[in-house]
């Protein structure tokens, strides 16, 4: 079986409906991973259709450019929270009738023990996106304060055993004791107290430290952003979020977005307003019982679109 026909793409057909493609029109895949979105909607797209890809892993930018020979598509070497800076660039600012986000790891970086993005599969604790930008995480965990560690897996990994967790980890990693998914994932299911049923102790921790080490919420909160500007009018905003901090960023984006703004409420009289900018295009999507049954890793996705006005 090839990769691209294992690699399963969650949320496909919703989040391409969510698109309303129209055959000529021009769209963004801000993650390319190994391309199902992307080849879906390609397929999708006539000939004067136009279709640009974002990754910031230079294996799925490889992959992409080996893979994918059609004149209509490009893929950009770079994180989607650099979209308005290539578009103002390229000269699309405000052109692209729609843009598709599915966030999180993709399964080749799970599934590629050399990555360390996983505990299940011993490799070097590395967890970049990007191997060549930034610290690793084991280096990060070096350099990191434990009040900070603490607050980041707190936060980023709603993790209960917050502070017990970073004082372990803080201890080993400063005494060059972590240094592979397997020292790491060990250490955590040693120091909780307390096991869930159905989730292995360091599932938190992992995800925790990967959002800090990739800086993926500033990243998402960036490429929010830039929709805004990048999109057409009536442009489309389809986003396929995997975790409640993502979820929530994505949902109080298009809420806000989607509403008229006083900008002096302690006035007794309505002086200025700001537009609503966005247009929320039904309720939250989850997966069907048939596909999480058929993957896994689709049981925690959730997908929002958005329309630009």
């Amino acid at each position: 079986m090839s990769e691209a026909s294992s690699h399963y793409s969650v949320l496909l057909s919703e989040s391409l409906v969510g698109l309303a493609i129209k055959p000529d029109g021009f769209y963004v895949d801000g993650t390319f991973g190994r391309g199902g979105h992307s080849r879906a909607l390609l397929a999708q797209l006539g000939p004067m259709g136009r279709l640009v890809a974002f990754d910031q892993d230079p294996e799925a930018v490889a992959y992409a450019k080996a893979s994918i020979d059609d004149p209509r598509f490009e893929i950009v070497y770079s994180s989607f929270a650099d979209l308005l800076s290539v578009a103002d660039r390229a000269g699309w600012t405000g052109k692209v009738d729609g843009i598709l986000l599915d966030l999180g790891v993709s399964s080749p970086q799970l599934d590629e023990a050399e990555r360390g993005f996983s505990f299940m599969r011993e490799g070097p604790l590395d967890m970049r996106m990007n191997p060549a930008v930034g610290l690793s995480a084991k280096d990060w965990l070096i350099a990191v304060e434990e009040e900070q560690l603490a607050r980041v897996l707190k936060h980023f990994g709603e993790e209960r055993f917050a502070y017990k967790i970073a004082r372990a980890v803080s201890h080993d990693a400063k005494a060059g004791l972590l240094n592979t998914t397997k020292d790491l994932a060990e250490l955590v299911a040693r120091v909780v107290p307390k096991k869930d049923k159905h989730k292995h102790p360091a599932t938190r921790t992992f995800q925790a430290i990967r959002i800090a080490v990739n800086g993926e919420l500033d990243a998402l909160k960036q490429v929010l952003d830039a929709s805004l500007a990048v999109l057409a009018p009536q442009g489309r905003l389809s986003v396929i979020s995997f975790h409640s901090l993502e979820d929530r960023i994505v949902k109080q984006f298009m809420r806000d977005q989607s509403q008229v703004k006083d900008l002096f409420p302690d006035l007794p009289v309505l002086v200025a307003t700001t537009e609503a900018r966005l247009k929320r295009i039904g309720k939250a999507i989850f997966p069907s019982e048939q596909e999480c049954s058929q993957n896994v890793r689709s049981r925690s996705a959730v997908l929002r679109v958005a329309e630009k006005i």
